[in-house]
């Protein structure tokens, strides 16, 4: 039988997220970005939530691209709050171009918005070994600097906690459990060839 993380649970969709996604180093700006808008439309909220509406947001917000969503206006924002495949909530809607504003600036300041994250943890992620998930923390000091140095550049919904769960999410700290069977495969990625080679 396969051990996995608890948190995954019976839900489908779940088992899929956490089985394919959940851990894996994220080095693609489009699916960086992606992972922002849902993080941030998560806060408060549960994953799974999030995790269900997610083709709704990808038809909602341009694909994920950034540069599009961007351009999105005051008429957008009354449209997206009366669309029921999202959370309808007026300050996420609107932090949602107002991050990927901030995400472009990144984008010119370093190369790509990859370069500027993954310099949190020098490139590699970094290995949780978690025995159990009592052991996986809210969040981390250092998902506090990130979150501030975000903050700093503009981005909104993105707190320490929020960040802590978009570095589980997108490989830049590995907490599979030690006994989930995703522990030992992602760490087979890498990123620091990719991107600072």
């Amino acid at each position: 039988m396969i051990e996995r993380c608890s948190w995954s649970g019976t839900d489908p969709l779940y088992i899929k997220y956490h089985d394919e996604e959940w851990g894996v180093p994220v080095y693609d700006d489009k699916t960086l970005f992606e992972f922002i808008v849902l993080e941030s439309a998560q806060a408060g909220l549960s994953w799974i939530t999030i995790l269900r509406k997610r083709e709704n947001y990808r038809k909602a917000f341009c694909d994920f691209d950034v540069q599009k969503v961007t351009k999105l206006g005051p008429k957008d924002v009354e449209r997206l709050l009366v669309d029921a495949g999202i959370i309808r909530n007026r300050l996420k809607i609107e932090s949602t171009i107002t991050n990927a504003r901030a995400f472009i600036a990144i984008q010119d300041e370093f190369g790509s918005f990859a370069r500027y994250i993954w310099t949190f943890v020098e490139g590699e992620p970094i290995l949780g070994n978690r025995k159990s998930l009592k052991d996986i923390p809210p969040l981390t000091p250092l998902a506090e600097v990130l979150a501030k140095d975000l903050k700093k550049r503009g981005f909104k919904f993105l707190g320490p906690t929020v960040m802590y769960a978009h570095m589980q999410a997108t490989g830049m700290v590995n907490d599979h459990v030690q006994n989930c069977f995703r522990h030992q495969q992602v760490l087979t990625k890498t990123t620091r060839d990719v991107l600072f080679g």
